[in-house]
């Protein structure tokens, strides 16, 4: 009786199987995404102590070796998570400020009632953007340039509305605004400011337009 000769296709690596027919380009963007997601997952449920080579690439399904093909360290790509979650909270405000309409009231309310219902309805995106950004030099070092480009946007967005606005005045705005609403996400979270987020928001947008 002839011996059953072995399918090639039984020896082939998970890996392999996975990516087989996969444009080269397009695997390393699958597997830097996986792996960014992946870190999301372990630093939002266990903080900076959850996030290793090891531990990333074991909760993404990949090799250790894939790592280094997107990342030169934990810190690199920690930087890549913060950097996702805040384009994702950008994308979210602009959206709820372009439908709230044209006036500076609607349009600031819209924005923080978003930043706020974003960074609490995944715990995880708050201490990314907000919670662990104080402490973590990474996520301080990324969240100081977003703070950056928060009030030049507000800048723009307050002379568009009010192009006669005196120039130090808008500028000392912007800065009160952008800081004020980094520590009222950092309360909201917190759990300091009840569980109302319209409330909090109107009481907030009193205190910034007034």
């Amino acid at each position: 009786m002839s011996r059953p000769t072995a399918n090639p296709a039984s020896h082939a690596t998970p890996h392999a199987t996975r990516w087989a027919g996969v444009p080269l380009t397009d695997r390393r963007a699958e597997r830097r995404a996986l792996l960014v997601e992946s870190a999301f997952r372990l630093f939002g449920d266990g903080g900076e102590a959850a996030l290793s080579v090891r531990s990333v690439s074991r909760e993404s399904g990949l090799n250790t070796r894939y790592f280094y093909e997107s990342f030169a360290d934990t810190d690199d790509l920690l930087g890549a998570v913060y950097d996702r979650v805040s384009a994702e909270l950008a994308e979210v405000v602009g959206r709820a400020m372009s439908e709230a309409g044209d006036t500076l009231r609607a349009r600031t309310r819209a924005g923080m009632a978003a930043v706020l219902h974003f960074s609490s309805a995944d715990p995880r995106r708050g201490r990314v953007l907000f919670t662990d950004a104080r402490a973590n030099p990474v996520l301080a070092g990324r969240r100081a340039v977003t703070q950056d480009l928060l009030r030049e946007a507000v800048l723009t967005e307050g002379w568009r509305l009010h192009p006669g606005s005196e120039p130090i005045a808008a500028v000392v705005g912007a800065a009160m605004y952008t800081g004020a609403m980094a520590e009222l996400a950092q309360q909201w979270l917190a759990g300091h400011l009840g569980d109302d987020l319209d409330a909090v928001v109107d009481y907030a947008l009193r205190l910034v337009l007034r």
